[in-house]
């Protein structure tokens, strides 16, 4: 920590109190001494290094990566001070960086009627077939309550699992925020939260052979009628809400990636739920078109919203934020309390 204290103040490239900082380029000293700093900061040959991004090390599984922004000098000066801030300060400075906002409905945009888009679902085309194993991205708040609580913290991860023929599995969760590529993430794998290289592998395990005839581990069915028995089995009980309907539907597709007649039976189970309203046009976290469908569970003060694809039904994601603030936790009203975004 010393030592990167210590080159941040003998390269100064900017003082704080410049006003260029803000919005003019840097000078010529400015960009010598950035470049100065930038040599001098690069990984020593005898640090470890961490593994590339998760798309770099399955084939195949890369997700769809938002647009890419090209810095001025100033601007990339102004990201790179921000990321050495994240790095180098508390843990209290890291929620600012870290958290998305919700997502927001594109305004004047038609909403799509649940059952409308199940009959799109069964009519769409039917070349994918179904996989054992899941490829998701994922946004969860780790909060902590009581004196000498932290604030919130948004963590990123990215996950993929592969059954192979002789039911064994694989599971590899990096730690990587697809709205900013290259850029530290947070993490809590250590007792206390701290931020990780892009692609910083968080675990990778392989599992010995098993098999199991219960939902979720079950092969889903292709008919409406007994996959919502297929999730009832997996919620266990008696009743089962909107709400845990859309838990055990996630709980499928953390164990699934569904083909194209699973997807439709997902999709007629869905239109059929109560409460789950159709909100309009809405871009995912991975940047793919979407139809926003809202379900506002008052008992827990959560709103959870669903995202679909609008012409095969497949989910693409699953928001939940919160409604009421919670000063105990400090949580704020609209803060995303988890996100997961599924992919093929």
């Amino acid at each position: 920590m010393a030592d990167e204290l210590e080159l941040l103040r003998r390269a100064n490239p900017v003082p704080s109190d410049d006003p260029r900082f803000h919005d003019r380029p840097l000078d010529r000293r400015a960009e010598h001494r950035l470049r100065v700093l930038t040599r001098a900061g690069s990984p020593r040959p005898d640090r470890p290094r961490h593994a590339p991004r998760l798309g770099r090390l399955l084939d195949g599984v890369r997700p769809p990566r938002p647009r890419h922004w090209a810095l001025s000098l100033g601007a990339a000066a102004a990201v790179g001070l921000a990321v050495l801030t994240l790095t180098l300060s508390g843990p209290a400075t890291v929620p600012a960086v870290a958290a998305p906002r919700p997502l927001v409905v594109r305004p004047g945009s038609t909403p799509l009627p649940l059952d409308r888009l199940a009959d799109l679902a069964a009519a769409s085309d039917d070349t994918l077939r179904l996989r054992q194993g899941t490829h998701v991205q994922t946004w969860s708040l780790s909060m902590t309550s009581g004196p000498g609580a932290r604030p919130p913290v948004t963590l990123p991860e990215e996950r993929v699992v592969r059954w192979a023929a002789d039911g064994s599995h694989t599971e590899l969760v990096v730690a990587t925020d697809p709205r900013h590529p290259g850029r530290p993430v947070v993490t809590d794998a250590d007792p206390v939260p701290r931020t990780v290289e892009d692609g910083h592998v968080l675990s990778r395990q392989t599992y010995p052979p098993s098999w199991s005839d219960a939902p979720p581990r079950a092969q889903p069915p292709q008919d409406a009628a007994r996959l919502r028995a297929y999730l009832d089995e997996i919620d266990r009980n008696d009743a089962m809400d909107t709400d845990e309907l859309l838990s055990a539907m996630g709980e499928l597709l953390d164990n699934w990636t569904l083909g194209s007649r699973e997807t439709a039976a997902l999709a007629r189970v869905l239109a059929g739920t109560p409460g789950l309203r159709p909100a309009g046009a809405v871009t995912d976290r991975l940047g793919r078109p979407g139809q926003a469908y809202v379900y506002d569970d008052a008992a827990r003060s959560v709103r959870r919203m669903l995202i679909l694809d609008p012409a095969t039904g497949a989910v693409l994601g699953l928001e939940d934020t919160v409604t009421r603030a919670d000063p105990e936790f400090g949580l704020e009203a609209g803060s995303v309390m988890s996100y997961r975004a599924w992919l093929r």
